[in-house]
């Protein structure tokens, strides 16, 4: 009897993506379901008590790890957008995780994993896993600590891109869209800079004007005028930036 495998994830590309990757890479698994938020996803583990379960760990109302403790007999793939620092520490045999964006290989390997747990019959144990995560977070539940982002799904046109933050130049704020400006182009989010602040890494991005977010990484140099004005060079990117007067203490060394 073939495999049979739950998708859980409230972004319908990404999971319509992870169940297209599975098709080509693992045929023989049958995806009975796709969630769309934790409530689904325990009412499709009690409908079709699917052997593997891959759980978006960002999920509203109930998180992936908290519908993984309804996830009996079942083994479960975390899916997540935790850096990859974070995400090491909750690998275990008994489970695993895809980090967002994650590439085929990785998937593969995750899929071997799989593999070779069903092959042997060994039971689930995802409350190991469970345990991990929560004490690698410090003891405090997911619901309670802040993700950062390590991709970010952006519009171009007709299309959707998903862009690793490590990719953004900057961020700039306009009307109601905030542009993602990486080195190939520029893309539209609705995400507002407060929100994206609150799920950078600080040490990454800087506020540099009340509508600009910059990557430290790509500044190349900060040039002071004659009149106290800072403006930014980046390395990626030709156009410069000019830093507001309520940010110019961030480059005071200068």
């Amino acid at each position: 009897m073939n495999p049979s495998a739950l998708i859980a994830d409230d972004e319908p590309l990404l999971a319509e993506y992870l169940k297209a990757q599975l098709a080509n890479l693992w045929p023989e698994l049958q995806i009975v379901a796709i969630a769309r938020n934790g409530l689904e996803a325990i009412a499709a583990l009690h409908e079709h008590e699917p052997d593997i379960a891959f759980l978006d760990i960002g999920m509203p109302g109930l998180s992936g790890l908290e519908v993984a403790r309804s996830a009996h007999g079942c083994h479960c793939v975390f899916i997540t957008a935790f850096d990859q620092y974070a995400v090491e520490a909750f690998d275990r045999d008994a489970i695993d995780y895809l980090l967002k964006p994650y590439s085929e290989e990785r998937l593969q390997r995750a899929i071997s994993k799989l593999q070779d747990k069903l092959a042997s019959q060994q039971p689930a144990n995802n409350g190991a896993l469970l345990e991990s995560l929560r004490l690698a977070l410090g003891g405090i539940g997911p619901r309670n600590t802040p993700q950062r982002l390590s991709w970010i799904r952006a519009g171009q046109g007709n299309e959707v891109k998903l862009i690793a933050i490590n990719d953004v130049c900057y961020f700039h704020s306009a009307d109601k869209y905030t542009t993602v400006v990486t080195r190939e182009g520029e893309y539209l989010i609705r995400t507002p800079l407060k929100e994206l602040l609150e799920q950078l890494d600080a040490e990454q991005f800087w506020q540099v004007h009340r509508a600009t977010l910059v990557n430290v990484r790509d500044i190349a140099e900060a040039r002071r005028d004659f009149t106290g004005r800072v403006t930014l060079t980046l390395k990626s990117r030709p156009e410069p930036l000019v830093v507001s007067r309520a940010y110019v203490h961030l480059f005071k060394q200068i």
